[in-house]
């Protein structure tokens, strides 16, 4: 069944999809990637999503599971400055980031629009009720099909399953770091059926307060790592000093065959 969905989903690939270091993306603004996803909520075949930055292209490298899970996407946005930097070094034409979080609260606004149903998963319980409370203050009638923390056993996994297969979803979201998002929803794609299943990561925890967004200035120019750095340096320093580092590393490692290679996939 899971080798089925994985030919399914490459029976359709978004739009402008280019090879970069040891993955693609897919060259769409944030409107051409919302269409993108009505697309496949269109088609109904249950299709995983992804963003990659620095520290994905980091994890890829030294996981070829998680590299063949992402590049088995047929939707992959650039989430991180880092590989906005890259595309304009080697020719790819990405004219602009879509970030998780940014394609995230776009598409819980499509949702309230069609009426779309939608599945929160992941953090706190805490932290996903409010979430869940915010979204339906926000946009009153939107239909929250489900809602689940992200704390949870191997023995509890059929449940959990079986509640988002029976959901009526549309679209899910799911709130955990990578690359255990990915691993997931890979092992669970074909039995939750969900159309279009994203991963958020720290998403729910910003929407609900927990965690405060860099200012719109360092946004635009790049500097989401170093405000997330700043606060908290004791936790992030491996994953943006050393990881930024190794991240150049293998730019200059898979430069020469992407230079002149760049083409429309």
């Amino acid at each position: 069944m899971a080798e089925r969905l994985e030919n399914a989903q490459r029976d359709w690939l978004a739009p402008n999809r280019y090879p970069i270091l040891n993955s693609y993306v897919n060259v769409l603004s944030l409107e051409e990637t919302v269409a993108a996803v009505e697309e496949i909520i269109s088609r109904g075949v249950p299709t995983q999503h992804v963003v990659i930055n620095a520290s994905k292209v980091n994890l890829m490298e030294g996981d070829p599971r998680l590299r063949e899970i992402v590049n088995a996407c047929p939707l992959i946005n650039a989430d991180g400055a880092s590989i906005v930097w890259v595309a304009k070094r080697f020719g790819v034409p990405l004219k602009e980031r879509v970030t998780g979080i940014d394609l995230f609260l776009r598409l819980v606004e499509l949702a309230a629009e069609k009426g779309y149903g939608i599945y929160l998963f992941g953090a706190k319980d805490e932290v996903v009720r409010v979430v869940k409370e915010t979204f339906e203050e926000r946009y009153p009638g939107i239909r929250i099909a489900g809602c689940r923390n992200g704390y949870f056993s191997k023995t509890d996994e059929p449940d959990i399953v079986a509640d988002m297969a029976a959901s009526g979803a549309d679209m899910m979201f799911v709130a955990f770091s990578s690359p255990k998002k990915e691993y997931w929803v890979h092992e669970h794609l074909d039995k939750i059926g969900i159309p279009f299943v994203m991963g958020v990561g720290g998403s729910f925890d910003v929407v609900a307060g927990v965690t405060v967004r860099a200012p719109k200035w360092m946004q635009e120019h790049g500097l989401e790592w170093l405000y997330r750095f700043i606060q908290e340096p004791g936790r992030l320093w491996k994953r943006y000093i050393v990881g930024n580092a190794r991240f150049v590393l293998l730019t200059l490692k898979y430069g020469k065959r992407m230079k002149g290679t760049a083409s429309n996939g």
